[in-house]
């Protein structure tokens, strides 16, 4: 099979990590991204699920809550310190 050279651009952290890791499957960088490639074209599709990185209910709750004491921070005790917030406990 014919190679050609591709460029692409990345961030530098990025590819540091990936040389890392991938250099413990044994694989150099071209290699594994070839790998991710040719599993890509056989499956006709992304090899991995790709999804937004959405809130759990508790965080979701958590925010809501924040912006209910944001609207009204009279109705909600402030305290000074860390330790105060300890020492009610």
């Amino acid at each position: 099979m014919a190679k050609v050279n591709t460029n692409i651009s990345i961030d530098k952290n990025l590819k540091k990590q990936a040389v890392e890791l991938f250099d413990q499957f044994g694989l150099d960088f071209s290699t594994a991204i070839s790998l991710f490639l040719s599993q890509a074209v056989r499956e006709q599709k992304i090899p991995f699920e790709i999804r937004m990185n959405v809130p759990n209910e508790t965080t979701i709750a958590a925010l809501n809550e924040y912006e209910e004491m944001k609207k009204d921070k009279k109705k909600y005790k402030r305290y000074n310190s860390f330790e105060e917030v300890l020492k009610e406990k």
